[in-house]
């Protein structure tokens, strides 16, 4: 990938974190605020958007399965050319770009290219989720290891990389993103490789926003509930006994989400001049 030009400008690549705004780092939102050009993710909250410059251009970039704007390869080429005529650029990525957000791929290019790139971290939906469903990932009766790992895999097909007989043991607590789809196959490999079927398992699907539903049961009936809804993506999946614990720590089921969902503090808005 060349360069036309010497940019003018910086890429910051910020993690909005899982969806509610009360959890966008107070960084992430003074570059909003400042920012010339912002280019988002498809699952990226109104609420969040809503905080952008309102003199700022605004990019689509939103990837769901099956379905892209712009192919990636498109947004690296479309961040390189906003670099060069803009001086704050954001590139806006659900949860946190260095988990599984491609955020690594894209800094590599945009490197490789000669912009000058920083990271903003957000809130990844793989801890955030469970937790506004009353699941600890980790408990000193329950988990001391917990595993981050993709269930994704190209459409239509499925030979995992990822090696599930292994994990299935190496981790008391596994964290699937992206993985309804291939759920049964998932599930398979697991009981395949030594996993009980009574192993308890949580289904959360937009976690922490104000649509935030989830279905619980157990490895051997999760797939038949799931098929009995219309329980979609995107959704994380929480494999180990720690989900057992959401019945104590929430009785009587999830908090409402308007008790959860906090607004930004006002505080935040003066460092929007000290960025």
């Amino acid at each position: 990938m060349t360069q036309l030009h010497s940019p003018v400008g910086k890429v910051y690549l910020v993690g909005a974190g899982p969806g509610d705004p009360g959890l966008l780092t107070l960084k992430g939102k003074a570059l909003l605020e400042r920012a010339e050009v912002v280019i988002y993710d498809a699952l990226i909250s109104p609420a969040i958007l809503a905080m952008v410059n309102p003199q700022a251009k605004l990019i689509h970039a939103g990837k769901r399965r099956g379905q892209h704007s712009l192919l990636q390869e498109e947004i690296t080429q479309v961040l390189i050319q906003e670099a060069q005529t803009h001086r704050w650029v954001v590139r806006l990525k659900g949860g946190d770009p260095f988990v599984f957000g491609r955020g690594g791929e894209e800094m590599m290019d945009l490197v490789a290219a000669g912009i000058p790139v920083e990271i903003v971290p957000g809130v990844t939906s793989g801890i955030a989720a469970p937790a506004y469903a009353g699941i600890p990932l980790t408990h000193r009766n329950y988990s001391s290891s917990v595993t981050f790992v993709t269930g994704h895999e190209r459409s239509g097909k499925y030979h995992p990389s990822v090696q599930w007989e292994q994990l299935a043991q190496a981790s008391e607590t596994l964290v699937i993103y992206m993985g309804i789809h291939n759920l049964p196959h998932i599930i398979e490999s697991l009981l395949e490789a030594g996993r009980v079927p009574q192993t308890p398992i949580a289904l959360i699907r937009w976690g922490t926003r104000p649509e935030q539903e989830e279905i619980t049961g157990t490895l051997g009936d999760i797939v038949e509930k799931l098929q009995q809804t219309q329980f979609e993506a995107p959704a994380i999946v929480v494999i180990g006994d720690v989900v057992s614990l959401q019945a104590q720590l929430h009785p009587g089921g999830p908090l409402p989400m308007h008790q959860v969902n906090l607004p930004v503090p006002e505080e935040a808005t003066s460092l929007s001049s000290r960025v």
